[in-house]
Formats: C-alpha cells, structure tokens, sequence
C-alpha cells in the first residue's frame, strides 16, 4: 500500500510499469533510474525482477581464488595487485604450489570451483598455462576450472600469433571449464584508454567472450565503477553486453565491482558509497532483462552491505573466496575468505534461502556429513 502510494506520485511510474509488465527498458531509462534518489522505488524494481527470475533463492559457492603470477607487463591506473618483474613484491607460484594449493582447498574446505587469473607475464610460454590446467585436472579432477580474463587471452593471442579460437581451444582442451568476466573495466574509450592504456579494448574484450560461447564455455561480466566513469559510460557498457547476451547467450551472471582506490595511481579518489554500490546493483538487474543473475562481490563492498543488496536485485554472493589478493592489495578490509556457515547465516538473516551452486549454477547437494562439518 505504500509503495502504491509513493508510485502514484513517482517520476518513475513508468519505468516501473514497463518492469512489472516485463517490458525492456532502454538505454535514457536506465540514465534516469542511475540519476534518481529515490532508492525505495529502484530497489522494488529490482526486487520484482530479481523474484520473477529466482525467487527468494540466493546462490553462493564453495571457491578458491590461486593468482598465479603478479608480473604484469601492463600498468593499469586503478591496479594495486601488479607488480613489474623483480620489482619487490613480485609474486608466482610454480605449477607444484598452486596444485598444492588446490589439493589444500578441496580437502580443507570441499571446494568446487577454482577461480584462477593472473598478470600478464612476459616470459611464460603458452604450455605453461596448459600444463598448470592439466595437473589441475590430475590433481583436484572434480573441480570446476574458471581462469583467464579476456585481457589475458587477447594478451596470449598477440604475443603467440593465434586467433582467440586457437587459443580458447586449447586450454579448453587441457582442461579450462569456464572463464571469469574480469577486465571488463569500463567499455568506453574515452574511460578505458585513460584508465588503463594498452589494454585490450572492448572490442578484443567481448571477441574473446563471443568465441569463448561458440566453444561452449560459459562466461562471466564485471563492470569496474566508482573511478573517472559517469553514469552514461556504465549504460554504455551494459548496452554492448545486453547485446552480446541477445546474440549468444553466453554469460551467466553480472558483476559489478566497487573501485578501491588505495595504492593505486587514482588513490586521491574516494571509495564509491553504499547507495552508489546499491543504486548500480538495481539498475544491473533491471537493465539487464537477459540475465538470470546479478552478483554482489562482498569482498568489495563488505558482508553487511551485500546482504542488504539481496533486497536490491541481487541473487548472488559469490561464495567462501579462499585467498583474494587483487582487492586486498588495493586495501579491502572485508574478512579473509567466508565461511558456509556463514554465508547462510547472511542470506537466511536477509528473509532468503541459501543455495549452493556450483560454477555453471547447479544446486549442489552435499553428503550428510561434509554440509554438517561446513
């Protein structure tokens, strides 16, 4: 009854009743729901959405994130995680470390996915990514294997002489499952070539992700917000992956990343507020209509606010993330890794039912014992 009221006099009675009737809402809509204060009306709107799509079913998973390597030939403005090699800091991990890490997380904690990405080495050969992925395979052979971002297959493709699909094919053939949606950044070229000049752009960014989905491999999206971007230049980049998703189908969930500014070459700007981390998670769900969910990363936004989003079109937590570095590195001050319990606590807490999900959205069933001892 409130909101009906608060509706009649709303300047976003329209767009509501386009959502309600499940109608497409374009591109100067979603300008208006991002520029709108009236956060009660936005997050009934992604509510509906969220509810019609999953219910009150909330997902989270069992993961490990392995960074291989931090050596970077890339220096990107927002990046606090690389490192130039032999610079103090530089990490990587041999193929026996992170297989050992891997056998530590599914024996420890009944992990089913591996989310494993990395810095743009200029030294390692494309066997080296394939050998990583085969003793994984040997090593851990019931986990889900999601690696790579686009930026790191454009990189492999440049500096080998091969096409993304002679690329993709092969280490789908050693042993990748999916891949994550990282280094999306912001599409826009007047943002992206000021934020991280070098890169692959959004063009080479989505060919990756379109030939990733011919192959058979399901992908992720992010969207990096809260930096030099305004509200234009995220409806820009929601428009190109809507597109994409009405072309292939491909993408199975939308993650939209806070910036976090500390020991970064942008560390003069301030961290995005709550209502900005809210707002953009809404306007997510409610733009992109071709998405079966929309994902709150509580390592950056914090567990407390991420529980409140459930209220604000999202569907997803991500999952225990065993050993984040990227955001760490870049002074997220969320807990090291989450457990299942309570990640459950969270959703329950929130009015929603928790829901294991393995990387391609699969409810997970447990054995007595091993969900008794998580």
């Amino acid at each position: 009854m409130v909101l009906k009221r608060q509706l009649e006099r709303s300047p976003l009675r329209d767009i509501y009743e386009k959502v309600q009737a499940g109608t497409r809402i374009t591109d100067g809509e979603a300008l208006r729901l991002y520029e709108t204060n009236d956060l009660h009306i936005l997050g009934a709107m992604a509510n509906l959405v969220r509810e019609r799509k999953n219910g009150d079913n909330t997902y989270y998973n069992i993961n490990r994130h392995i960074d291989y390597t931090n050596v970077c030939e890339t220096t990107c403005k927002f990046c606090a995680f690389s490192r130039f090699e032999n610079e103090e800091g530089a990490f990587s991990f041999t193929h026996q470390q992170i297989a050992q890490k891997a056998t530590e997380a599914f024996e420890k904690e009944h992990i089913t996915e591996l989310h494993i990405v990395g810095g743009l080495h200029p030294k390692y050969e494309l066997d080296w990514y394939e050998t990583m992925l085969r003793l994984l395979k040997k090593t851990v052979p019931t986990v889900h294997l999601k690696c790579f971002t686009a930026v790191e297959i454009a990189y492999f493709a440049d500096k080998f002489n091969m096409t993304y699909e002679q690329i993709l094919s092969r280490l789908k053939s050693a042993g990748l499952d999916s891949m994550p949606g990282g280094g999306a950044e912001i599409f826009h070229p007047e943002v992206r070539e000021k934020i991280c000049p070098g890169k692959a752009d959004a063009e080479q960014w989505m060919e990756v992700h379109k030939t990733a989905h011919r192959l058979g491999l399901k992908t992720n999206v992010t969207m990096l917000y809260g930096h030099i971007e305004n509200y234009s230049h995220r409806v820009d980049h929601m428009r190109r992956v809507r597109e994409t998703q009405d072309e292939t189908g491909g993408f199975q969930v939308f993650i939209p990343l806070a910036f976090h500014p500390d020991h970064t070459a942008m560390d003069h700007f301030a961290r995005p507020s709550g209502v900005e981390d809210l707002k953009t998670l809404a306007v997510g769900r409610i733009y992109l209509d071709n998405f079966a969910h929309i994902k709150a990363y509580w390592v950056t936004m914090g567990p407390r606010l991420a529980q409140l989003s459930l209220s604000y079109g999202v569907d997803d937590i991500d999952g225990t993330v065993i050993e984040e570095n990227i955001y760490r590195m870049a002074g997220s001050d969320t807990p090291e890794g989450m457990s299942v319990t309570a990640l459950k606590n969270l959703i329950r807490d929130a009015g929603r039912v928790p829901v294991e999900r393995n990387s391609i959205y699969q409810a997970v069933k447990r054995e007595a014992a091993v969900a008794t001892a998580r």
